[in-house]
């Protein structure tokens, strides 16, 4: 008889928590998951899931707002309603959410509890006042937003990511204090809902970790639907006037500027949940980044795993069920395994996307790493143009004298769907002969990998010294 309640006790129910869950239990192990509140995560409620359903709905109100560029008849839209517009998101989060009911997982065997849990020693759990043991553990208790200390924002009051789409008002002025991904995505799918949007980063440029072309498509959109860029700022301070919230800034220049706004929604970056579990109990060394782990996922104490934001590596939900499967592998089937951090592909949900694997420009250099660019406009395919939507293109880094593919940035139009073909393509060690030979349908977006990497090979096909030897030995008069 085993000495402890559960071969694997998971605390956190999002991504990571989950898979963990549904592997261990399915593959026999004696499994209990721990959650606070329900199942799912920031991604289903707060993130993911939410986030890209109001960005499509913002989408498809562009489109009624603009149905002349498409020869259709102008119509006279009336204004976004909000709280309309949140009972949509709603209904697309109850979708999802079947996906990861209680349910479900007590079907796979998994004893879901609710409470929370604070460790006792490294082998044991207290949760509502009750200790359970386990062999092993998993920490994936996720990240929140992280809010600097800024005088009077909490007097005068702000949203986040967690509290925005519970908003039932389109707010006519809105500050959006962070121009990273969770900022630009929301601050550009409020601007084409119809608010006034100011963004506002004390970087020099939105989506400042990209490379400064691929972000710069973005910006001349945005700048286009309307919003307002404030980069080089610091929020200094906020307070209420009347009806309306004040934010003053202040440039790199010393410059201050007052910004009135109805709303301000901060997204400057996020924390992990690691209070209240009594990591000092188990030995779980931690920073103010996330709980330390090697690359098989254990943390200080090895016999407990960490996955997912609260570990700080890559606060994406195809990374936290990646990490969860590298647990499962290791803790439960007892299989080596490591995770390449490295072959991370990442999509920024603006209009147009932004999607990346691998190397960029800026990595390249700060590894110093020598390398070659191939790439191709969007508006050199068909497809693109036949949607009217050509802004962007495709950048393929390859090793420097080689065709070797490090890395890919796409900035356009479905850009996470095509990032696809090139995630293959540097988790395979592709060259660009891979991209350049098959046949792709057309029209479809994806020719744009075979135009970029067919121009690498159409210079050396298509010389003048390929010619003269063609002329030589077939005597071609052209």
């Amino acid at each position: 008889m085993s000495k402890y309640d559960y071969d694997m006790i998971i605390i956190g129910g999002g991504a990571a928590g989950l898979t963990v869950a549904a592997g261990a239990a399915q593959l026999g192990a004696k499994t209990a998951l721990i959650e606070k509140d329900r199942l799912g995560g920031d991604c289903l409620f707060y993130g993911c899931v939410p986030s890209k359903t109001l960005i499509k709905t913002a989408k498809v109100y562009h489109y009624a707002r603009n149905m002349k560029k498409f020869g259709l008849p102008e119509v006279e839209v009336p204004p976004c309603n909000l709280k309309s517009v949140m009972g949509h998101v709603g209904k697309v989060i109850d979708k999802v959410a079947v996906h990861d009911s209680v349910e479900r997982f007590q079907g796979m065997g998994v004893d879901v509890i609710f409470g929370g849990a604070e460790f006792v020693s490294d082998h044991e759990v207290r949760v509502e006042g009750k200790t359970l043991s386990g062999n092993r553990f998993t920490i994936a208790t996720g990240s929140r937003p992280m809010v600097f200390p800024i005088e009077g924002l909490q007097q005068t009051g702000f949203i986040t990511n967690v509290e925005v789409f519970s908003m039932e008002d389109l707010p006519a002025r809105l500050v959006v204090l962070g121009a990273g991904p969770i900022g630009a995505e929301l601050a550009h799918a409020f601007a084409r809902l119809g608010s006034k949007v100011t963004l506002v980063d004390i970087m020099e440029s939105p989506l400042s970790f990209e490379d400064p072309d691929i972000a710069d498509v973005v910006i001349k959109q945005m700048v286009h639907d309307g919003i307002s860029l404030r980069m080089g700022s610091k929020a200094m301070k906020t307070y209420q006037d009347g009806d309306h919230k004040v934010m003053v800034i202040k440039s790199k220049d010393g410059e201050e500027e007052a910004i009135q706004c109805d709303e301000i929604l901060v997204a400057t970056g996020r924390r992990p949940n690691v209070e209240g579990l009594s990591l000092e109990a188990a030995g779980v060394e931690h920073t103010k980044t996330g709980i330390e782990t090697d690359d098989h996922m254990q943390t200080s104490t090895k016999h407990i795993y960490a996955a997912g934001d609260v570990n700080g590596k890559f606060p994406f939900t195809h990374i936290a069920g990646a990490e969860g499967s590298i647990i499962v592998r290791n803790a439960i089937m007892h299989i080596p395994g490591k995770i390449n951090y490295n072959m991370t592909p990442w999509v920024t949900f603006t209009d147009p996307e932004i999607a990346s694997i691998g190397y960029n420009e800026q990595r390249a250099k700060q590894e110093e790493i020598e390398y070659d660019v191939h790439g191709e406009a969007f508006e050199e395919v068909d497809r693109a143009l036949a949607e009217s939507e050509y802004q962007g293109k495709i950048k393929i880094l390859t090793e420097a004298g080689s065709d070797k593919i490090i890395g890919v940035q796409i900035v356009g139009l479905h850009a996470g769907e095509l990032i696809g073909s090139s995630v293959l393509a540097v988790n395979k060690h592709m060259k660009l002969s891979d991209l350049a030979t098959p046949i792709f349908a057309y029209p479809t977006l994806s020719e744009i990998h075979k135009k970029s990497a067919g121009k690498y090979y159409a210079q050396k096909i298509f010389s003048p010294k390929v010619r003269s030897i063609l002329k030589f030995i077939f005597g071609y008069q052209g």
